[in-house]
């Protein structure tokens, strides 16, 4: 499953650079590229593959946090342990559908910024100049996947306002698909 999701950004590139640039002629738009770090824009791939979904979320952390820098304030920690909390319950980000049943197998989150205390001496290092990115991997096991039509990120754009867009890319039963999302317009389908 690993290899589909490593697979998407090249694969769809084409798609989601063909969608950027015809429903949205705006600078960032025409610009964005995947892999790139460009404040309020997130990729998200999935992969439904028999009862496997697997879900990645690539962020710069401003997007989520408001910040990059190392927290060191107690409202920087607050902030970097409620970030943490909500992307640790994924279920209500991704609007997945109850008849699908799916069930969270495994959730790993990485970021700098989610390091503790034995990594210090990594922030120490971070300047204002580097940039964070926060990188989220979820897989469910789904008892009902053909009830599993898509995922609405409504409630991942009001989580995280500083989210503006989302470069999604899935693969499902139906094939291959890329999309830009926005709050407005939050749903791809499988």
């Amino acid at each position: 499953m690993r290899h589909l999701l490593l697979a998407l950004p090249f694969a769809l590139l084409p798609v989601i650079a063909h969608a950027a640039e015809h429903h949205h002629h705006d600078h960032h738009d025409e610009h964005a590229s995947l892999g790139s770090h460009e404040h309020g824009v997130a990729q998200l791939d999935a992969a439904l593959e028999g009862t496997v979904l697997e879900i990645e979320l690539r962020s710069p952390a401003i997007n989520l946090l408001g910040f990059e820098h190392a927290a060191n304030s107690a409202e920087d920690k607050r902030k970097v342990a409620d970030t943490r909390a909500q992307l640790e319950q994924p279920d209500r980000l991704f609007g997945l559908s109850g008849e699908a049943g799916c069930k969270l197998d495994e959730a790993r989150l990485e970021s700098p910024l989610f390091a503790g205390k034995d990594h210090e001496h990594e922030h120490e290092q971070h300047d204002a100049g580097t940039h964070s990115d926060v990188h989220a991997h979820y897989r469910y096991d789904c008892s009902a996947p053909d009830a599993l039509t898509g995922l609405d990120l409504q409630a991942l754009f009001e989580a995280f306002p500083g989210t503006e867009k989302i470069q999604a890319q899935v693969i499902g039963p139906n094939g291959q698909q890329g999309k830009l999302l926005r709050a407005t317009q939050a749903q791809i389908t499988f």
